[in-house]
């Protein structure tokens, strides 16, 4: 194995002590993945209700405690905390002399790299950005879906084997992710993930509105479908009234939508018109339907 000039091994990880501070959804589960893998979670810190039950369910006999004192039980330290959190948080339990040379300390923000761990790397921890590509619930099943889990990895070379390592007995499979690339890969994952669950939520309460009874099923298979075709094909998986260049129809979603749900007016102009843009870019929308198109836009639907 090769060595950090810290003298600690890093090509592949030695049974650790393991230690969570922040018990929200990410970390216990982290810590579990851990445990199966043979390494022993030993201390978490979580102050509210929540973070107790969490850490009851997922890591029994584990006990609770300040973030100081987490650190003074483990060999790798887990920070989940929410990312504004972090850089206080690092620089707090640097400056409060709580960091020990040689200590494995991971986040799991994606919009980070390793320069948010930099007070504690000065007081000689050994920093790895291990984020889990993946919405958690704060359960048990949050395990199992680890598997097969892409993680965006971003560590020093020399730690880079063991970053890897930790992924990998956690089931997942690491992506490396430059220091500089950590924002834009966030960014893309928020469009894909977050404003995802906003627009199927956003359906479901128009279809609901049109009187449909059960839009979660309605939308399942299409969606489902959707989802595959775009994953598969990219752009060539354009489908309906944007791609076709059908203005009249556009229109009329508009003003259905401006009578009945005007809060999403703005959403459903943005999207069409970056579909639109999309389309035409890839040659799935005629140029000579796309003026009329793009003028019903333009002018939001108005008459």
């Amino acid at each position: 194995m090769n060595e950090h000039p810290s003298g600690a091994a890093v090509d592949r990880p030695a049974r650790l002590s393991v230690g969570v501070v922040g018990a929200g959804r990410v970390g216990p589960a982290l810590a579990a993945a851990l445990k199966l893998a043979g390494h022993r979670p030993v201390a978490a810190s979580g102050v509210s209700d929540a973070s107790r039950r969490r850490a009851e369910a997922l890591l029994p006999g584990v006990p609770l405690m300040e973030p100081a004192e987490v650190l003074a039980r483990a060999d790798l330290v887990l920070l989940t905390v929410p990312d504004d959190v972090l850089p206080g948080l690092v620089a707090g339990l640097a400056a409060t002399g709580s960091v020990r040379p040689g200590q494995l300390m991971a986040h799991a923000s994606g919009r980070y790299g390793t320069a948010v761990l930099a007070p504690a790397t000065r007081a000689g921890a050994l920093p790895l950005a291990l984020h889990p590509v993946m919405t958690f619930t704060g359960t048990p099943v949050d395990v199992e879906r680890l598997a097969g889990c892409s993680f965006g990895v971003t560590a020093p070379e020399e730690l880079r084997l063991a970053a890897e390592a930790l992924v990998i007995e956690m089931g997942g499979e690491p992506e490396w992710i430059a220091e500089e690339a950590r924002p834009l890969y966030h960014a893309a994952l928020a469009i894909g993930a977050n404003h995802l669950v906003t627009l199927v939520a956003q359906a479901m309460e128009l279809l609901r509105a049109a009187g449909v009874a059960a839009p979660d099923r309605m939308l399942g298979p299409l969606l489902g479908a959707a989802l595959d075709n775009a994953l598969r094909s990219g752009d060539a998986a354009l489908t309906g009234p944007v791609a076709r260049g059908d203005a009249g129809t556009v229109a009329a979603h508009v003003a259905e939508l401006r009578r009945h749900a005007p809060q999403a007016v703005a959403g459903y102009l943005a999207m069409a018109r970056t579909t639109a843009d999309r389309a035409l870019a890839n040659g799935l929308l005629k140029p000579e339907l796309a003026e009329d198109l793009l003028e019903v836009l333009s002018d939001g639907g108005a008459p």
